[in-house]
């Protein structure tokens, strides 16, 4: 069991009925991604050809950013706010999605944007799952 579930097990907020397997995963998701993402970027500047990684370092950047706030946000259960969250998980995947598509264009060259793009759609898929558990 995950530090993530138990402290959802633990909260005495259990008002949402969101199901915390999902949740879960999609906080966890978007914690691990956002780390990800910073790596990534970083790796990014450490290449000899960083000028023609920029785009990809602001998508990183930026991915790594929403999905911080993103499972910030979920990981706070006292007063949800179902329209705010709804909003962020969008912007998650479609940040999870941008970064996942630059990395990708540059995974066969640099195992960091493979792994990148890996994290990023797991992160996609996670903030899916749990839109669909929501709506």
């Amino acid at each position: 069991m995950s530090d993530v579930t138990t402290m959802l097990e633990t909260h005495p907020n259990d008002s949402t009925g969101v199901d915390r397997t999902v949740l879960a995963e999609c906080i966890a998701a978007c914690f691990a991604c956002a780390q990800t993402c910073t790596a990534c970027a970083d790796a990014c500047l450490a290449e000899d050809m960083v000028a023609e990684m920029r785009r990809c370092i602001t998508t990183d950047q930026n991915c790594a950013d929403i999905c911080a706030a993103t499972g910030a946000v979920l990981t706070r259960r006292t007063a949800v706010d179902d329209a705010v969250t709804r909003a962020l998980l969008e912007a998650c995947r479609a940040a999870c999605r941008a970064c996942a598509e630059d990395c990708e264009q540059h995974a066969e060259m640099h195992a960091h944007c493979r792994v990148c793009a890996e994290a990023c759609r797991r992160c996609e898929k996670a903030c899916a799952a749990l839109l669909d558990v929501l709506s």
